[in-house]
């Protein structure tokens, strides 16, 4: 099981962006969510939800993403598998 920590919060927006996604945090009555923008992969977050829905929120996003060899490096790859382990 993953703490929930601004830490690891911020070790899972930086798996993101090494995946080429940016995340967002924005105000609003919306579930977090990915989406394409002109191009541009965006992962938009409730700026509202607590700490431990925006991390498990955004590990629920990662279990849909299929990751091509070489796209992240060993340590992230690790970090990677074990959140997609967590259940959420």
């Amino acid at each position: 099981m993953i703490s929930f920590t601004q830490y690891n919060l911020d070790k899972i927006e930086s798996l993101f962006n090494d995946l080429g996604y940016k995340v967002r945090y924005e105000k609003g009555n919306f579930k977090t969510g990915a989406c394409v923008i002109q191009n541009s992969k965006v992962i938009v977050v409730n700026r509202f939800s607590n700490l431990e829905i925006k991390i498990l929120s955004l590990i629920q996003l990662l279990k849909d993403f299929d990751l091509e060899k070489g796209q992240l490096d060993e340590k992230q790859h690790i970090f990677f598998k074990s959140l997609i382990k967590i259940t959420v």
